[in-house]
């Protein structure tokens, strides 16, 4: 079977009929079309002109096993292994470094704190409760006073997430499998057997179709009136600023508050930050809401103590939740 180039020309996809379609080639879709590539024919249609453009290339990726409900903490551990050690020739990089998280907590979300370390305490001896002083020398820019204790995990790690998805893509090429890009699908349609997939590009057959559009996933399920699972897109801000010359902030660890109100860390030399809001919003090209930035804002001044200067980037990425 030929492989198409990422650029995605026509002329080249000479196989029409392929034993599995997948929709969506952000990081679901591109990791699913590459273990479905090892022993079958994959067709990876992506709507945008670039696969990963919505959640997957706007991700803060961060590899915590503390992180989430009892479901995604064991995700997250069963993942390790492959992040730790890919495959042979699936990155040049490594896909995690180093990074620390705390969760922090004002006295009134002690609770929270006492919460999340009982549930956590089990999983590595090294997952601790650490008091304000010795969480003032790991981010000395916390405002004296603010944080009455917190939960360190120093074995969190930073996701490389362009070389994580980059090597789906590419180990699916190798497998044989094929990427189009600007081809959303308009329209599916079950006969003899096979599903029909109708795209501006050309119509594709497969026997299995994968729904992995994210935000669009429901969208997708209606054009074959498939029962909703009610995945609600939803809005997230995200600011990038300058620390103060001078500052070194590259041993920081990502910090989220007990509540999951905020959170910070460092990113290529600056600081990226977030007030982690959830708001629903139809799928699309998401930008950012001046109320929230300021929401923002307002939360960081009375945690850190230094000066926010004009934000220099903000983003938006619509991400797919129950």
């Amino acid at each position: 079977m030929p492989v198409l180039p990422l650029s995605g020309n026509l002329e080249n996809l000479e196989a029409m009929d392929f034993d599995f379609v997948v929709v969506g080639a952000g990081i679901a879709g591109a990791s699913a079309a590459y273990e479905l590539a090892a022993a079958n024919s994959v067709l990876l249609l992506e709507q945008e002109h670039q696969p990963g453009y919505h959640t997957t290339g706007r991700s803060a990726a961060l590899y915590a096993e503390i992180y989430g409900n009892q479901t995604v903490r064991a995700l997250t551990t069963g993942g390790k292994e492959f992040y730790l050690r890919p495959p042979a020739g699936f990155t040049e990089h490594p896909l995690l470094k180093p990074r620390g998280l705390l969760f922090i907590g004002r006295e009134d979300q002690r609770p929270s704190l006492d919460n999340m370390l009982a549930e956590v305490s089990g999983l590595r001896s090294n997952i601790r409760r650490i008091d304000a002083q010795t969480l003032g020398e790991h981010v000395p820019v916390l405002r004296a006073g603010y944080a009455e204790a917190a939960v360190y995990d120093p074995d969190a790690m930073d996701i490389d997430v362009h070389a994580l998805h980059q090597g789906y893509l590419r180990g699916l090429k190798a497998r044989g499998g094929q990427l189009l890009l600007n081809a959303p699908v308009r329209a599916l349609d079950r006969r003899g057997g096979l599903w029909q997939i109708e795209t501006p590009l050309g119509q594709f057959r497969a026997r299995v179709v994968v729904n992995a559009a994210g935000a669009w996933a429901d969208e997708v399920a209606a054009l074959v009136q498939a029962r909703p699972i009610s995945l609600v897109p939803k809005r997230r801000t995200a600011i990038l600023f300058q620390p103060p010359a001078g500052m070194r902030i590259e041993t920081w660890p990502t910090v989220i508050d007990a509540d999951e109100e905020f959170y910070f860390r460092p990113d290529a030399g600056k600081i990226m930050a977030s007030p982690a809001d959830e708001t629903p919003m139809p799928p699309c090209d998401v930008q950012p809401e001046e109320i929230d930035i300021a929401i923002l804002v307002d939360r960081l001044e009375r945690v850190i103590d230094m000066p926010i200067p004009r934000i220099r980037r903000s983003a938006r990425s619509g991400i797919a939740s129950g």
